[in-house]
């Protein structure tokens, strides 16, 4: 028998183990079945299980378990990423508690020693993924600088190289001054800061007492200024254009330039070009040829390229010393308090610095090319669709990519100097030094290239290195293009879109069919998930309290597409509730002996109620599958959830009770075998979301031949029973009705009403008849009249009662005696007076355009959801005042 509580704590470790130990989890391509392959994004190596991570991975291994079952050869491929600088620095923090730094190792003993780190601690979100029930296939756990993925990575780059896809360029870059690295777009966070904005003079060349004004948040750039560019269509301006200034402190003349970035309704209209520290600026000054003069060193200290009394100066006291300059000489127009985004690196905590040096990059829109085709011609498909836009703005407006990063933790570039400079790009250092000797004619010294490999380089073959390319293997036959990949929309640039090139480029085809993309987690009230708001909920402390089902069952409850999720831990404890209802439902068979039945056919099934729960199994089985296959995780979990508390639990559980207790045996045993045969397919159908309770299950509540993860999909034709099922949900209509206004009109529960009911049809009356019991128990009534004469019915009206429609029929609910009409009444009219005044309220914020306009996005649907269960609440309150009838 079952014990009387579900304890997640003791059942998850044990079944995971038995899984794991099994091999279940692994693909299996001599089987035959047809291939369904996911990658994993692969977490650093790192990292802790996060709301994010426990997001992606539960609707991964929803889809991963549900195809297995579905008869689909799955791999579910996983791994982890070397995530170079995070790494890095969580080693170098480490050496600085022993007062070492890594040059104090030198690069090859550094490496070694975060290798050490990896083999001890780098197994810690991997573990996690454990807890949370997920199932890829272990055995093929792969990490970003295994050596065949290295393979990978040096291979690819000496294509693109020799391609003409890769090269060495100095552009500008985000530059941490602390870490001393380039970083990615991705690592930089833009915090909005008070700061100001000063406005400086510089005088035009050649003409007394002119000045043009620009308007600067960063006066130290200023000494790396070449030009000054207004809007070619600025009236004030044309007549400067061609003509020069002579750059304050510094000098140097400059050019007014024609260029349509300036913006005539912005500052001054006027604004200064330094191409070697602002993106924008770079722009302008590739199109007019201008001199980029980089004025700072890899500490964002002011270098030689400043007047010597700059030079060697933090940027921040540089600001301080040019303003004051500036002052003295008169040049300082005003200064403005301006609020504005300033550029962190998300991991030093400083401000990063466009800076121009010379870097390898990818040619990024020339790869971009076919993979923006691949999603126009629907080779690959965004679910939800609208995503394809974020995609295609980011691919037709790609950037050269910066794939350098200057730390020793990743790829090395395969890259050698010859002692001219000369630059040769080989697999091997072997292969380097013949090129060398071929093009210098003799051997000669070579250098390798210092600087690693962006992360994502590597981890944009994930989806063909996992499987051993660049060897042609089996597996990457079978399982390559996968199927599709479930992720973030914060990663569709940096991960997503560059998967697709390489995938395209590499191996002739896209990487997966379908790209799915789920919405933020977020707090309950919207909020984004945050260290600083202290809302962070961690997913291990709500397994830990709730189990681990129930929070997998919430996210797929709640992952909707297109829209974030506000995870309240309310909504998780629930789903507790909903996995003790399951126990419970179980237990309740155990103890009335619905034990399986070998050979069981619910299609065989004779009793009216057993013909319909077969039904109703059948057809859950196949909205849960329609809903997963279309990535509606929402739909499929909610047609789960209403089938198994609402149908099974509270209507056919309650409706099998006379027969299970009742004297005919026949019906009995039919019944027992039914209830069994649907708790079984329950466990089926819920299994992908809830693997560890429907597998305790599967494993007590009968002698099994494997495990239930192994089992097929339920695939149930042919037992949809119109007749049946027209019987018993009219049967489930009534009670549900009569319940639902006893608790609007606030009837005691143990108060026993006589119902009338007029109209019915002729074949109602006889169901009426039949299940008469069943009604009067479930709705808790003393009478339900189906024939009652129009005289009853006048008096029952007369002194007070409360109309019911149901289908063709009038229900008369007396209230007389029971409720207090006239305060019933005002108590709803009250009700309905400060709901609509909530709705008012609401209201007149939509109404004020700043409100729209200002208001946070999460505030903003935060009160169109308020706004919508308002308008919910009012219309139930008034179809309550509405049935209310008499004096």
């Amino acid at each position: 028998m079952l014990d009387k509580t579900y304890r997640p704590s003791e059942v998850e470790p044990t079944h995971y183990q038995a899984w794991e130990g099994s091999g279940a989890f692994a693909a299996d391509p001599a089987r035959g079945q047809p291939p369904y392959t996911i990658m994993m994004p692969p977490p650093n190596v790192t990292g802790s299980l996060h709301m994010g991570h426990a997001l992606t991975f539960t609707l991964q291994d929803v889809l991963i378990r549900f195809n297995r079952m579905n008869g689909r050869d799955a791999l579910w491929q996983p791994g982890t990423d070397h995530a170079g600088i995070a790494t890095q620095m969580v080693v170098e923090r480490q050496l600085e508690a022993q007062k070492l730094s890594r040059h104090d190792l030198g690069r090859q003993r550094f490496i070694e020693r975060v290798w050490e780190w990896k083999a001890e601690s780098g197994g810690t979100i991997t573990r996690q993924l454990r807890r949370l029930g997920a199932s890829p296939d272990w055995a093929r756990e792969r990490f970003t600088m295994d050596e065949g993925l290295s393979a990978a990575v040096r291979k690819v780059f000496v294509d693109l190289y020799k391609q003409g896809l890769i090269y060495r360029d100095k552009r500008l870059v985000n530059w941490d001054p602390k870490l001393h690295t380039a970083i990615s777009d991705l690592e930089v966070e833009q915090r909005e800061v008070k700061g100001h904005m000063w406005h400086f003079k510089y005088p035009v060349d050649g003409v007394d007492d002119t000045f043009i004004t620009v308007a600067t948040t960063r006066p130290e750039t200023m000494l790396g200024d070449t030009a000054v560019a207004v809007h070619p269509e600025d009236e004030r301006y044309t007549h400067l254009v061609g003509k020069m200034v002579r750059l304050p402190i510094v000098g140097r003349l400059i050019p007014i330039v024609a260029d349509e970035y300036s913006d005539p309704t912005k500052g001054t209209g006027a604004v200064k070009i330094t191409p070697a520290h602002d993106f924008n600026d770079f722009e302008v000054g590739k199109r007019h040829g201008l001199e980029m003069i980089n004025i700072l060193d890899r500490d964002a200290r002011l270098n030689d390229a400043v007047p010597e009394a700059y030079r060697g100066l933090d940027r921040y006291d540089a600001r301080k010393q040019v303003v004051a300059e500036m002052e003295a000489l008169g040049l300082l127009d005003q200064i403005v308090n301006h609020v504005h985004m300033v550029p962190y690196g998300d991991r030093s905590g400083v401000v990063i610095e466009p800076w121009l040096t010379d870097q390898w990059f990818v040619d990024a829109v020339t790869l971009a090319k076919p993979a923006i085709a691949a999603v126009e011609t629907g080779k690959t498909r965004f679910v939800p669709k609208h995503w394809e836009n974020t995609y295609y703005e980011w691919m037709r407006n790609i950037q050269p990519w910066c794939i350098s990063r200057q730390i020793w933790w990743g790829h090395q570039v395969p890259a050698w100097y010859g002692p001219d400079g000369h630059i040769f790009v080989e697999l091997t250092e072997e292969a380097a030094a013949t090129a060398a000797a071929a093009h210098y004619g003799k051997a000669v010294d070579l250098t390798r290239d210092q600087d690693v490999l962006d992360t994502w380089f590597s981890s944009a073959l994930w989806p063909f290195s996992t499987l051993g390319w660049p060897e042609q293997t089996p597996d990457l036959a079978r399982y390559y293009p996968t199927d599709v990949l479930v992720t973030g929309f914060d990663i569709i640039f940096f991960w997503v879109a560059r998967m697709m090139m390489m995938g395209l480029h590499f191996m002739g085809d896209v990487p997966f069919r379908d790209i799915y993309i789920h919405a933020l987690v977020r707090d309950e009230k919207g909020q984004k998930m945050s260290k600083s708001k202290g809302n962070i909920i961690d997913p291990l402390d709500i397994i830990d309290k709730y189990g681990c089902d129930a929070l997998r069952f919430t996210l797929a409850a709640m992952a909707a597409q297109g829209r974030d999720l506000k995870l309240a831990e309310s909504r998780v404890e629930g789903h507790r509730n909903f996995a003790t209802k399951l126990w419970n439902a179980a237990r309740f068979c155990q103890m009335n002996e619905c034990h399986p039945v070998a050979g069981f056919d619910p299609g065989t099934v004779t009793e009216t109620v057993n013909r319909w729960i077969a039904g109703k199994t059948a057809e859950v089985a196949d909205k849960v599958a329609q809903a997963l296959e279309g990535y509606r995780f929402d739909a499929a979990a909610g047609a789960a959830y209403q089938f198994v508390w609402g149908t099974f639990c509270d209507w056919y559980l309650e409706f099998a009770k006379p027969i299970l207790q009742g004297a005919d045996e026949g019906a009995k045993a039919e019944t027992r075998a039914t209830a069994a045969w649907a708790l079984d397919m329950i466990l089926h159908v819920l299994h992908p979301f809830m693997p560890f309770i429907t597998e305790e299950l599967w494993t007590q509540t009968a002698p099994r031949d494997g495990a239930l993860m192994r089992r097929p999909w339920p695939s149930l034709p042919g037992l949809h029973d119109a007749a049946a099922e027209s019987e018993m949900d009219w049967v489930v209509r009534v009670v549900s009705t009569i319940r639902g206004v006893r608790s609007e009109m606030n009837v005691p529960p143990a108060a026993q009403l006589a119902v009338l009911a007029s109209g019915l049809a002729e074949e109602r009356v006889g169901w009426a008849t039949t299940h008469r019991d069943l009604i009067l128990r479930l709705a808790r009534l003393a009478e339900f009249d189906t024939r009652p004469d129009s005289n009853k019915m006048a008096e029952v009206l007369q002194d007070g009662a409360a109309q019911i429609v149901i289908d063709e029929a009038t229900l008369l609910m007396p209230l007389a005696g029971i409720v207090d009409l006239d305060k019933e009444r005002a108590r709803l009219e009250k009700e309905i007076a400060r709901v609509e005044g909530e709705i008012a309220k609401v209201d007149r914020k939509f109404a004020n355009p700043d409100f729209v306009a200002k208001a946070a996005p999460e505030v903003v649907e935060e009160n169109r959801e308020r706004r919508e269960e308002w308008a919910a609440a009012k219309a139930r309150l008034t179809e309550a005042l509405q049935r209310l009838s008499g004096a």
